[in-house]
């Protein structure tokens, strides 16, 4: 059975680029550019892990994060977070949460791999 992997990005090129690296790996990747849509997504069928971008609008991927761990309990749904902010590394440390991770932009092929590999095992 192939993981799904849903990537909720804002930036066009970021996304189609995802998409072939995560198809590439062995994944099936879906691409949802809408973090609202993301949401209602997740909800109804969530994927096997999320790589989320940090910096969208009208929600950041902080507020995402919470809302899917708090409002839908989801404490278990490996989630990657998908960022160029360096600074995003200290605020993950101290949320001692062992189902997210950090990946940093611009991510290559392997530490794609590692990423996902630490929580679906592949």
């Amino acid at each position: 059975m192939v993981h799904k992997i849903m990537l909720v990005e804002d930036d066009q090129q970021i996304l189609e680029l995802m998409e072939i690296l995560l198809t590439r790996i062995g994944y099936e990747p879906l691409i949802v550019p809408d973090v609202l849509e993301a949401l209602e997504m997740v909800k109804k069928d969530p994927p096997a892990l999320i790589l989320l971008d940090v910096m969208m609008k009208p929600m950041d991927g902080w507020e995402f994060l919470k809302k899917i761990r708090e409002e839908y309990g989801m404490k278990d749904l490996p989630v990657i977070l998908f960022t160029a902010s360096p600074s995003v590394e200290e605020q993950f440390k101290s949320m001692h949460d062992t189902r997210l991770g950090v990946l940093e932009k611009p991510v290559s092929i392997a530490d794609l791999r590692k990423g996902i590999g630490k929580f679906l095992g592949k």
